[in-house]
């Protein structure tokens, strides 16, 4: 028992020595905290009056929808009748072979001559296909119109969206070999 009462003595001492340095400057700290508190005013800007809520009435309910399909219908109808252009391709004729592909998978890989007409060598997969000016070529009823060492012109016959036929022009140019 004597031993464990020397031993409390030498427990506290340790104890107290650490709540004697316990400050490490936090009351420094508190009272500069304080200090600037008191010297800082909180600005806190006025916030403006909402403005007025005015209700206005819809009038526009009476009129037509402008969206109505009846009346897109209608309006499509009379651009058709008053733009009757009479182009349209020609649904009779026979179809030629270059009919049957896309223009963007064919390529034109060159030109030959013979009995002085101008033909393009066309290449669509690993087939090539000789065309000359006249003759009709991809999906969008296209025509062939000029022939030259670099590129085939087309003249192709397309709807819009309003469903009228339209000329649009296309070329195919003459792709480099990769050697």
């Amino acid at each position: 028992m004597i031993s464990t009462l020397r031993k409390i003595p030498a427990l506290l001492l340790p104890a107290l020595l650490l709540t004697a340095c316990g400050d490490n400057g936090v009351s420094e700290i508190q009272e500069w905290m304080a200090a600037v508190k008191k010297e800082t005013h909180a600005v806190t800007p006025k916030i403006a009056e909402p403005k007025l809520y005015v209700p206005v009435a819809y009038t526009g309910k009476s009129e037509l929808d402008p969206f109505n399909p009846v009346k897109l219908l209608a309006v499509l109808a009379r651009m058709k009748a008053e733009s009757n252009n009479g182009l349209r391709p020609d649904m009779d004729r026979r179809r030629e072979a270059l009919e049957a592909f896309p223009l963007d998978s064919m390529k034109m890989v060159g030109t030959i001559e013979k009995n002085n007409i101008r033909q393009a060598l066309l290449q669509i997969d690993k087939t090539v296909y000789q065309a000359k000016l006249g003759n009709y070529i991809g999906q969008n009823f296209g025509m062939i119109t000029k022939i030259s060492d670099n590129e085939v012109e087309i003249k192709e016959i397309v709807q819009d969206a309003a469903g009228e036929w339209t000329e649009r022009k296309s070329k195919l140019e003459l792709q480099e070999s990769k050697k």
